[in-house]
């Protein structure tokens, strides 16, 4: 047998009350895509970690081209040719996008930067990637998807043999996403390997030529061609079947109880004339498009964004807020998409994290945090929500992106917001973890809270939401029932360039 680019074979690696891997083994031929899929905490980033030289293994074996190689640092792992894209961003906002693509790389006339070549140079990168950027941008003025997108420039600048992705398409639009897959089309042509994390079940067809699934830090095996069918994908991954296709039924709360009632909301730079009722018990879906205004209402509503004009009710009262603490104080809890930076303290314990929005509950006479009230809260919460943790103490920072989330959830669990909005609830979660999600939101509208729910995956609009709200250009488009709804009629209000209501339920 031909030697494989990059081999694996019985790799295992434990930190301190977790094991994380467990004998773990796979193959990558050049030019070969490989998807590797897993609940949080089943191994995927530990294991591309120790290939990319930031963790080193417990025990185990890896080659390159049938040779035995070691992996102390990231910089062999470079010069090896292998390269990672994180999930989370690594960039310089103050630098411009050339200066972060060859940071540390940058060419020189004598002593001094060569910046005229150090951008000409960028931009031939990019325009060969066919990435639309300006190499001379700042990159802290670039949206969220298009720092994603100097990431993986950033990549390739290395002439990567062995590539891997870390849920490289989380934050991009479609378009995008599109721009991505040509990417690796043309880059498995050239024979560079690849190793794909990906959390979208969707996206295993178009790219995959194996699909490897881990479970509980093990390797639970390989699908090729035809074998590679999300529901037995699903199943290896969580050990259980998943209905992925149920739909709530309508609210079963008063469609005259009116929870929040947002009228003529209006921004100075987007939205224009947002109107909605969201119901007690109901979960309301918001669809669109990047850029079309779902979680600027999110953050206006709350008071993180200023409004111009615009009247917000919470049961049929109007209220005054100019400042998140006014939306905490009216019973409105929002969990940011950017939960690293606007949901958790990550040098913190779980247990801080989860009290952090209710510390007065917590609080004695002289300020001294109860610990044991706030410990048994946080267990409670760890067990309903599924939180991987090997202890309360753990800091957040240690946890994977799913279980981070569940903490931010469990935040706003426990202060008992009566609204809470979700900005894009599952992004960087596994199936597994999305259904223990969707359950708990449905448990939630059910005992009577009202719940916003703003996604860019259309599915989890659809088997979470019992209205759908579709926005446009900051304006409303459309209000859809669940029953009523679909992709494609979804699709048909998020493209419309000017608001109509017509089809408002």
């Amino acid at each position: 047998m031909t030697a494989a680019l990059l081999e694996v074979e019985g790799i295992s690696k434990s930190f301190p009350g977790v094991r994380a891997l467990h004998k773990v083994q796979f193959r990558l031929s050049a030019g070969e895509v490989i998807v590797l899929v897993g609940e949080n905490g089943a191994g995927k980033s530990t294991l591309m970690k120790i290939l990319s030289g930031i963790y080193q293994r417990d025990e185990g074996t890896i080659r390159m081209d049938g040779n035995d190689v070691e992996i102390p640092g990231p910089a062999v792992a470079q010069e090896l040719g292998i390269c990672i894209i994180h999930q989370e961003m690594n960039l310089m906002p103050d630098l411009t996008v050339a200066q972060n693509i060859y940071i540390g790389r940058e060419p020189r006339r004598g002593i001094m930067l060569d910046e005229r070549r150090l951008n000409e140079n960028a931009q031939q990168l990019l325009d060969d990637l066919g990435i639309a950027l300006n190499a001379r941008d700042l990159v802290g003025d670039l949206t969220v998807a298009k720092q994603q997108m100097v990431e993986i420039a950033k990549a390739l600048s290395f002439n990567s043999r062995v590539l891997i992705m870390d849920e490289p398409t989380s934050a991009l639009t479609d378009a995008e996403v599109e721009t991505l897959f040509g990417l690796i089309d043309s880059l498995r042509e050239r024979g560079t390997g690849i190793v794909y994390i990906s959390h979208r079940m969707e996206e295993l067809k178009r790219l995959a030529d194996r699909v490897t699934v881990l479970r509980d830090g093990e390797h639970i095996g390989d699908l090729e061609g035809d074998e590679i069918h999300v529901p037995t994908i699903i199943e290896m991954m969580v050990g259980r079947q998943v209905d992925s296709s149920a739909r709530p039924t309508a609210s079963a709360h008063s469609a005259d109880d009116i929870v929040l009632r947002v009228t003529g909301l209006s921004t100075r730079t987007l939205l224009r004339d947002v109107s909605f009722d969201l119901r007690r018990g109901e979960i309301l879906g918001f669809a669109g498009l990047m850029g079309a205004g779902r979680t600027e209402t999110a953050r206006a509503i709350i008071g993180a964004d200023p409004r111009t004009s615009g009247k917000i009710e919470v049961n049929g009262a109007p209220v005054a807020i100019r400042q998140p603490s006014d939306g905490v104080r009216h019973g409105i809890g929002y969990l940011s998409e950017d939960r690293k930076q606007f949901g958790l303290m990550l040098e913190q314990s779980v247990t801080f994290n989860t009290i952090l929005a209710s510390l007065p509950d917590f609080t004695g006479p002289i300020g001294v945090v109860q610990e044991g009230k706030a410990r048994e809260v946080t267990t409670k919460y760890v067990d309903d929500l599924g939180t991987k943790t090997p202890s309360t103490e753990q800091f957040v920072k240690l946890l994977s992106g799913g279980n981070q989330q569940k903490v931010v959830i469990a935040k706003w669990l426990t202060r008992d917001c009566e609204i809470l909005i979700f900005d894009e609830p599952t992004r960087g979660i596994d199936v597994g973890a999305k259904e223990e999600i969707y359950r708990l939101l449905h448990e939630l509208a059910e005992a009577g809270k009202s719940i916003i729910v703003i996604s860019s995956e259309l599915p989890e609009i659809l088997r979470l939401a019992h209205r759908i709200v579709v926005m446009a250009n900051g304006r409303v488009t459309g209000t859809l029932a669940n029953e009523e709804a679909s992709q494609e009629k979804i699709m048909e209000y998020a493209t419309h360039a000017i608001a109509d209501t017509k089809g408002a339920a």
